[in-house]
């Protein structure tokens, strides 16, 4: 894994409130096999919250397949953990037009709502093609849950504990602008303080 080092003005933020770092009171092992992301509120390089976020650019990309993680997340207003995907060729054809697979984002203070997302050129920030998944009796903050998506040159499938809540087509995508998904994307995990998303 790569980390990346600093805030959303550093051109990839939502107006967020962390200092991402690699110090492993932001990120490290539990000693039970689990990566742990851990956001603070504490006073860094100007930033009043740290947390980590860490990406596999350059070392693992993939076009097409099933990506899945083993998640429990954090519970708190403001915090925004996300598993998602970037197109590998984000420095040539800049963001949306790489293409983005949000797997599984949360708004801290919903514990029991995840959404699964796409951003590409014609839909994307705020016009993102998106659906809530919500557990009945239970939160995704108390247990480790399976997230997924399935991912071919026609339809991104998504998945909670093996559960299909939303199929998106490249017929369907294309409605509303280029389909940007026929191209290796990396993997990112991370736990965002404040932003657009959560408030």
């Amino acid at each position: 894994w790569s980390f990346d080092i600093g805030t959303g003005t550093d051109g990839w933020g939502n107006q967020e409130l962390q200092y991402y770092t690699n110090r492993k009171e932001n990120v490290s092992l539990d000693g039970n096999g689990n990566l742990v992301i851990t956001a603070k509120k504490e006073s860094y390089n100007g930033s009043y919250f740290t947390s980590a976020r860490i990406n596999t650019k350059g070392l693992f990309n993939q076009q097409y397949g099933r990506f899945e993680a083993r998640l429990k997340t954090p519970y708190g207003p403001g915090l925004w953990p996300a598993f998602w995907m970037l197109g590998a060729n984000i420095d040539q054809d800049s963001w949306p037009n790489c293409g983005e697979i949000d797997i599984m984002e949360l708004r801290g203070q919903a514990p029991h709502i995840i959404n699964g997302t796409i951003h590409g050129p014609g839909y994307s920030g705020g016009s993102a093609i998106t659906k809530t998944y919500g557990l009945q009796n239970g939160r995704f903050d108390t247990d480790f849950h399976l997230f997924a998506v399935e991912w071919d040159q026609n339809q991104i499938d998504f998945f909670v504990d093996g559960y299909l809540y939303q199929r998106l087509t490249k017929a369907e995508i294309s409605k509303k602008g280029n389909w940007a998904f026929d191209n290796p994307f990396y993997l990112l995990f991370n736990v965002a303080v404040g932003g657009n998303y959560v408030g």
